[in-house]
């Protein structure tokens, strides 16, 4: 029985507002495909690059995990609960927008894009206080490895989320093969190729890739292309 989904990049979905290019992994706005709506928890990943100067006005989220990783430039934050940050590249955002907040990000650099990946997750738990966080990640313990950078507990390595999933990236030489084991049994992997090429359980993957698996206890990550960089997102299989 297939136990994996394969997303390539030329099928996802597209916005382009002229300030914002986007493409989608699952169904968002106006993209809309009844056999992409979700990979068990994981709702977005939406592949963003903002203009320079321009952004996201404020607007309401609520009951969604939101993860936010700059992959180039930064983005300026302010939402209602007062926070006004800056995230760049190597670092990751995360807001649990519970019960309400509302909140806008804007490249705040005036002559270059800033290009990143937002994240949403169903929770286990609803309606809790909304609350805002973010990391810079230690980029060095990414080479040739999977490094943690989500996970449930607020005392383990990287930013928490309220549900079951745990988050790792790694950048990886050519020919260098890795492997993942699942952390909570019954859980999927969705893997995202942010840049390279690799061959991820027998499945060749290219630049912007995805791949969703499940039912399995390992994952092996095999990179066929020189600074090859994975996000892997391990999530619950029911939403």
């Amino acid at each position: 029985m297939k136990n994996f989904v394969i997303h390539k990049s030329e099928t996802r979905g597209k916005a382009n507002f002229g300030w914002l290019e986007s493409y989608h992994t699952f169904s968002f706005g106006n993209y809309y495909n009844p056999e992409r709506i979700h990979f068990g928890a994981l709702r977005v990943i939406n592949d963003d690059t903002v203009a320079a100067g321009m952004g996201f006005g404020k607007h309401p989220h609520d009951n969604m995990e939101i993860i936010s990783i700059p992959l180039e430039g930064d983005l300026e934050h302010k939402d209602t609960l007062g926070n006004i940050a800056v995230i760049k590249q190597g670092d990751i955002q995360v807001m649990s927008a519970g019960t309400g907040i509302q909140h806008s990000e804007y490249n705040r650099n005036k002559d270059r894009l800033t290009k990143f990946l937002q994240i949403w997750i169903f929770p286990n738990k609803k309606n809790v206080a909304p609350r805002y966080d973010q990391k810079s990640l230690d980029v060095n313990s990414m080479i040739n490895r999977f490094h943690q950078i989500l996970s449930p507990d607020p005392n383990d390595e990287g930013v928490w989320i309220h549900q079951n999933a745990w988050f790792h990236m790694g950048k990886f030489d050519h020919g260098t093969t890795s492997e993942y084991k699942i952390k909570h049994k019954g859980n999927g992997v969705y893997a995202f190729i942010i840049k390279g090429k690799a061959t991820i359980s027998g499945h060749s993957l290219s630049t912007r890739d995805g791949l969703g698996i499940w039912d399995i206890d390992t994952l092996s990550v095999t990179s066929d292309a020189s600074g090859t960089e994975i996000l892997l997102m391990e999530v619950p299989m029911t939403a």
